[in-house]
């Protein structure tokens, strides 16, 4: 194994429709060496560079002491209706990726790629963009030398349990993209794969600081994640 493939990876998030996307592409890429994938139930599959940590993330710090990782990418995010009340969104949006980052800090990780959504705003009127704005402002005084923050419209996939707006979406949005363009075109929509293959291009990338991903920058990423190249320096904030 090179001395590149060395790297640990701590993931969140693996059960759901882009961290079961993001696991498939960590554990198929060479340059990783190792994934600890933390979960609230067990995966229920196997693989020699998986880790499986089964956890309460209200008591994430004393369940994951010890563990060591070099990065950490977050898909942990639930939607109102799922969730039941406010109350238990931000639980899960704002506290539990909070509760993760910091134990990825604790355990080593210099970068932390996270799922967030076009128009997260802590100011905004709408709840869900505001929680994901208060997570945003949230995570950035943690210190990660690098934090990707990715920021997509709809979310393309087919989930366990699809939601009727968005199999609607799955259906009419897909050929309108190409009509939205300029600084439109952070509203089209991404496959979860694509996503997916974004967040393992934020991984590689040699960016530090706080970057933010819209559409334009997450392909550029994708395409990065999905060849194994390097990700350079791909447009952040909607360019590119």
């Amino acid at each position: 194994m090179n001395a590149v493939a060395t790297r640990t990876v701590l993931l969140a998030g693996a059960s759901g429709l882009t961290g079961s996307h993001v696991l498939d592409a960590l554990l198929e890429a060479n340059d990783i060496a190792r994934v600890i994938a933390v979960t609230r139930r067990a995966l229920g599959r196997e693989h020699p560079r998986l880790a499986n940590r089964i956890v309460q993330f209200e008591r994430l710090a004393s369940q994951l002491q010890g563990v060591r990782c070099d990065a950490a990418l977050c898909c942990l995010g639930t939607t109102l209706r799922e969730a039941g009340s406010q109350q238990r969104m931000r639980a899960v949006d704002v506290d539990s990726v909070l509760a993760f980052a910091s134990v990825a800090r604790s355990a080593g990780a210099r970068r932390f790629v996270v799922v967030s959504s076009v128009g997260a705003d802590p100011t905004a009127r709408n709840f869900y963009l505001r929680t994901k704005g208060d997570m945003e402002a949230a995570l950035v005084p943690l210190g990660f030398e690098s934090l990707d923050i990715l920021q997509p419209s709809l979310l393309l996939g087919w989930r366990q349990r699809p939601r009727p707006l968005e199999l609607v979406a799955m259906a009419a949005l897909p050929p309108l993209n190409p009509l939205l363009r300029g600084r439109f075109s952070v509203y089209r929509a991404i496959t979860a794969r694509e996503l997916a293959a974004a967040m393992l291009g934020a991984l590689r990338s040699g960016r530090r600081g706080v970057q933010r991903y819209t559409w334009p920058g997450l392909m550029a990423l994708a395409r990065a994640g999905s060849t194994g190249r390097a990700a350079g320096k791909p447009a952040a904030s909607g360019g590119g």
